[in-house]
């Protein structure tokens, strides 16, 4: 893969920066204490800082980082039972899945009813590792994705002079297990 450059590095530390600001604030707002997945954390730690009361578990496709569940999130994991987590956690991760509606099918099935979804990805950014890099999301696919949850927050990180072209999405969810959306039926405005 081609280096990146000088641009998309200091995205990417503005990106990051981005991101754990948003953990950090809504952290605030979330119970004093639960269970929460992790997905793909690889070594980052501001979930960890951000929510110290909570239990918190991790997952991945592979078992380098030693995660507690091993698997594929765009499959149905024997290992976590359904309604599990108060809260589960997937930040830039859902663009490297082979199927993101399969994933975020997955999320909601481990997840309790009224628990959370803290879930970001990139719009406008360059191809990162690790590969796959499959996905770029607009605000429109989220709703799409997200349509059997209720929005709560949806926060983006701006393009410099690029108006509607987020370098990237920060979204806070509700999960409904009571809502099945048909996305054929959706209205969408600007």
């Amino acid at each position: 893969m081609t280096e990146p450059s000088e641009l998309d590095q200091q995205l990417l530390i503005t990106a990051r920066t981005h991101l754990n600001e948003f953990i950090k604030r809504v952290s605030k707002k979330f119970p004093k204490k639960g269970l929460m997945l992790e997905v793909g954390a690889q070594g980052r730690t501001q979930v960890q800082n951000s929510f110290k009361n909570w239990d918190i578990k991790s997952f991945d496709l592979i078992e380098d980082h030693q995660p507690d569940f091993t698997g594929d999130l765009t499959l149905y994991n024997k290992d976590i039972p359904d309604n599990y987590f108060d809260a589960v956690a997937c930040l830039e991760v859902l663009e490297h899945t082979v199927d993101p509606f399969a994933a975020i099918k997955e999320l909601r099935r481990i997840c309790k009813d009224g628990g959370y979804l803290l879930i970001s990805a990139p719009l406008n950014f360059r191809l990162h590792g690790p590969l796959p890099d499959c996905w770029r999301f607009t605000e429109y696919g989220w709703k799409v994705l997200l349509k059997d949850f209720e929005i709560i927050e949806m926060n983006t990180m701006e393009t410099p002079s690029r108006p509607l072209f987020p370098v990237k999405y920060n979204i806070w969810a509700k999960v409904d297990k009571s809502k099945n959306i048909n996305p054929r039926t959706m209205k969408f405005e600007i």
